[in-house]
């Protein structure tokens, strides 16, 4: 298992507890593997659709649901919800016509009664389309970090594909599939993809240039 985004944390939380120049070097040198570690698992992590006949661990759901729910969130109005399935029926009639053998499937939704303002006088009703985007990307790369395959099937805004997985689920009207995500040990090993291009970034401003 990769080492966690935990670990960084701790390894931080030591570092300013250090009270000598060897325990500092010692404890800076651990973080910055820690930190490399963390850089890998971000670069590393592609999409998975096959998977073995093997169940994920209840202790593994839990990691990556807390890992979720550390994701960002506008004025930490936490507006999602987590739905676990792994009923083998309710797993094929939410994979619809894109069948799947993942043993797990996360619906991570969004709750729109969790969009007003902390004050009462105002409400954000848009963010949680972000807050929730970035809760899946946590849950999809705590799933690699955990020797998991994973991949992210959209939802939202098709209402077409949303008011289906929501009648699945039975969802109530304020509770908003955004994506299903697939889960299992992998049984593929597709290569990452790069991603980086050079002509997807401006300096200062749209087209600029870095000096």
């Amino acid at each position: 298992m990769k080492k966690s985004i935990l670990a960084i944390a701790v390894a931080l939380l030591t570092l300013g507890a250090c009270s000598t120049q060897g325990e500092q070097q010692e404890a800076i040198t651990e973080t910055a593997d820690n930190g490399q570690a963390a850089i890998e698992n971000i670069m590393t992590r592609t999409s998975i659709r096959q998977y073995k006949d093997q169940p994920v661990e209840q202790e593994k759901i839990d990691i990556m649901l807390k890992a979720a729910m550390a994701a960002p969130t506008a004025v930490n109005l936490q507006p999602w919800h987590f739905i676990v399935v792994d009923d083998a029926k309710t797993i094929g009639l939410l994979a619809g016509q894109q069948p799947t053998n993942a043993p797990l499937m996360i619906a991570v939704c969004g709750d729109t009664d969790k969009t007003t303002m902390p004050d009462g006088k105002g409400k954000l009703p848009d963010f949680w389309i972000q807050d929730v985007s970035a809760a899946t990307e946590n849950l999809l790369l705590a799933a690699h970090a955990l020797g998991l395959g994973a991949v992210w099937t959209g939802v939202y805004p098709v209402m077409e594909r949303t008011a289906e997985v929501a009648n699945v689920l039975n969802c109530p009207t304020n509770i908003v599939p955004l994506a299903v995500v697939r889960i299992g040990y992998p049984d593929e090993s597709p290569e990452p993809k790069n991603k980086f291009k050079e002509e997807n970034i401006s300096y200062n401003k749209f087209g600029g240039k870095k000096e």
